[in-house]
């Protein structure tokens, strides 16, 4: 059976809506990520949804679907740190990679995945090749202290597809907010996710408590999971679902700036994440913050 009993109910506007079971956003998804509905069913679900939004039991229910047909990265010997990469740089240099190799530093197994999903941006995969740090192309175990970078399509093609929805309508859709919060490893891992407005920290809150996630939700620079270098942001900490506090959002003016590349571009952004690795300039504060945080939490696990 297609999806149109599904749109249905999703589909009468933000008033009318309602929402799904788990079971049935599952079935939803699985159909739209096998490929079984049509383009027109597929841009129906995504508008519906862009206009009703997710909750917390139909976020699970995608989640689900998605875990069922991906290809995920062996556990390694200590739990994986997945950082999701997927809205790259607008103005700010493009820090998520540092945060990587911070980590990967301190002797832990590093994940990153990621795709361009805009034409506009800078994005993690850029800064990467500049850094000599190739894609993967097939899924491998993860060492201590090695980062790897896995491109969606390599977890999930379906999902790379949905999300390139965002270029023909123009409008996000649950894909984006999914690949922010799944975790395509198995054994133990923490999840780095990050919101950029207000209501989405809430509605993750609830999915990572739901489904009992080990994470780690802050308000990332300009969407990505890496800490904005200029000003402290709030950052909450998931450990089997339970959610606590764990750093306070910096208030008041900026009394300094970190000394970052006056571009975003790719290379400039990879001479200035050398720089800090080598010593030559310190790691920005809210950073090397966020990398004390990630390590507690991890040691908890």
């Amino acid at each position: 059976m297609g999806i149109a009993q599904y749109i249905k109910i999703i589909g009468r506007g933000k008033e009318g809506a309602r929402a799904l079971t788990r079971a049935d956003a599952a079935d939803l998804f699985g159909q739209v990520l096998d490929g079984t509905v049509t383009d027109l069913e597929v841009g129906g679900f995504c508008l519906a949804m862009r206009i009703k939004g997710e909750t917390a039991d139909e976020m699970a229910g995608f989640l689900d679907a998605t875990r069922e047909r991906m290809q995920h990265f062996p556990a390694s010997a200590q739990p994986i740190v997945v950082l999701p990469t997927y809205n790259g740089a607008r103005k700010l240099p493009g820090l998520t990679p540092l945060l990587g190799l911070l980590l990967a530093r301190a002797g832990l197994p590093v994940l990153l995945h990621g795709t361009a999903t805009e034409a506009t941006r800078v994005f993690t995969s850029d800064v990467l090749e500049a850094l000599d740090i190739p894609a993967q192309t097939a899924i491998k175990s993860i060492a201590n202290g090695e980062l790897v970078f896995a491109p969606t399509e390599l977890l999930c093609a379906p999902l790379k597809r949905l999300l390139d929805v965002r270029r023909a309508v123009g409008l996000r859709n649950p894909a984006h907010s999914l690949v922010k919060i799944m975790t395509p490893c198995l054994g133990k891992s923490l999840v780095v996710s990050s919101y950029t407005h207000p209501e989405y920290a809430i509605a993750m809150a609830e999915t990572f408590a739901l489904i009992k996630a080990n994470a780690l939700l802050l308000r990332g620079c300009e969407g990505e999971v890496v800490a904005d270098a200029r000003r402290m942001p709030p950052m909450q900490a998931f450990v089997g679902g339970e959610g606590q506090p764990l750093q306070a959002a910096q208030t008041g003016p900026l009394v300094t700036l970190p000394d970052l590349p006056t571009t975003n571009e790719a290379g400039a952004t990879a001479q200035y994440i050398r720089a800090v690795l080598n010593g030559d300039k310190p790691v920005p504060v809210p950073i090397a913050r966020q990398v004390e945080c990630i390590l507690q939490l991890v040691s908890s696990l």
